[in-house]
């Protein structure tokens, strides 16, 4: 009965696994395509030429938009990393009048629906001048009511008695945020840095408001550019440049999951 069990799970699995990558693997074969094949109806290439994704590049900046993208995701990485490890250390660690309060308070911001937040966003950005900018595409996300509830979670697992014993020798609270909880809390802070990665550099509505010069687009504002101003038979470089631009968000996704699962683990069971 247990071995029916296990054949029937992995079967679901199996077809689980082909149902959310099929999208990715169409969309694989028609970047082999071209336009008089996809006109036909053809469904596999007879010949597997690159040339797609060599005009993919020549029909927009891909390459500066590329850029941009990983630029804007690793500072807005490391800018969450920043803010929601000291935010939770400072809700774990410090004793401060209304500190429960406040740290309720922040949790409620995730009920606040992001679009609702857009245009005080946008016009505080354009009051600072920060358009077509990079700090227009990042400030703005540093502070993560997420991650600091991700990483406060985690950081209340340390013993405080390392947090008396390091007062007690006179181990200031920099010192000891450095060198004791973040090395305990790696794979939080792995988790929380994979996450923000990928959801900024899937961010489409807040770099088409504050940009448009294409210096500083990222590469969903450059799918977008290529989709209105390609005709239907050019969807095979279309398809192509949208391969270009998922690959890396798989490999870190691949690479990155085991931490990934046992950081929002812990987080929920600890």
């Amino acid at each position: 009965m247990s071995i029916f069990r296990s054949m029937v799970t992995y079967i679901l699995l199996v077809i689980g696994a082909v149902i959310v990558m099929f999208p990715i693997g169409y969309a694989f074969i028609i970047s082999f395509l071209s336009g008089a094949q996809l006109l036909q109806g053809v469904l596999w290439p007879d010949e597997w030429s690159l040339q797609n994704y060599v005009t993919a590049f020549e029909k927009v900046p891909l390459l500066r938009y590329l850029w941009n993208s990983f630029i804007v995701s690793f500072i807005v990485m490391i800018g969450q990393l920043l803010v929601s490890s000291l935010a939770a250390y400072a809700f774990v660690f410090l004793r401060f009048w209304g500190r429960d309060v406040l740290f309720f308070m922040t949790i409620a911001t995730m009920l606040i629906p992001w679009e609702a937040t857009v245009i005080p966003n946008f016009l505080t950005i354009q009051k600072f001048g920060w358009t077509n900018s990079y700090l227009g595409l990042t400030v703005p996300f540093f502070a993560l009511a997420f991650g600091i509830f991700l990483l406060r979670q985690h950081f209340k697992t340390i013993p405080f008695e390392l947090y008396e014993a390091a007062q007690v020798s006179g181990v200031r609270h920099f010192r000891f945020f450095w060198y004791v909880v973040l090395p305990l809390s790696k794979t939080s802070l792995a988790t929380l840095g994979v996450y923000s990665f990928l959801t900024t550099w899937n961010m489409y509505l807040w770099p088409l408001l504050v940009t448009n010069d294409e210096k500083v687009r990222t590469v969903q504002i450059g799918l977008k550019q290529m989709q209105t101003q390609e005709m239907a038979t050019e969807w095979g470089v279309v398809m192509a440049a949208v391969v270009i631009v998922i690959m890396p968000t798989l490999l870190l996704l691949f690479i990155g999951q085991k931490q990934l699962q046992k950081g929002l683990m812990q987080g929920a069971i600890k």
